[in-house]
């Protein structure tokens, strides 16, 4: 992705809300689940992540690649992803 590209996409996601939050449960098949049907709705999602900053850059590189998104903005506990749904 070309940074121009990356560029617009983070300031298309200033103004979005965290649509998946991870908490205690970690990442479970459930919240990938969740984060798949925003990815396919949205393309563009905030992910908040409530853990310390080793455990949080593991669950944003795992959530990177079990759905084939790639991670545009990371800024402590919120992630920001964005994956091409080809359908729109």
């Amino acid at each position: 992705m070309k940074a121009v590209d990356k560029k617009k996409l983070k300031s298309d996601a200033h103004s979005l809300k965290p649509v998946v939050m991870i908490g205690q449960s970690g990442l479970t098949d459930a919240v990938l689940a969740e984060i798949e049907l925003a990815l396919d709705h949205h393309e563009l999602i905030k992910i908040k992540i409530r853990a310390e900053r080793d455990e949080r850059k593991l669950i944003s590189e795992k959530i990177c690649t079990a759905t084939h998104a790639e991670a545009i903005q990371s800024i402590g506990q919120i992630i920001v992803i964005y994956r091409l749904n080809p359908k729109k």
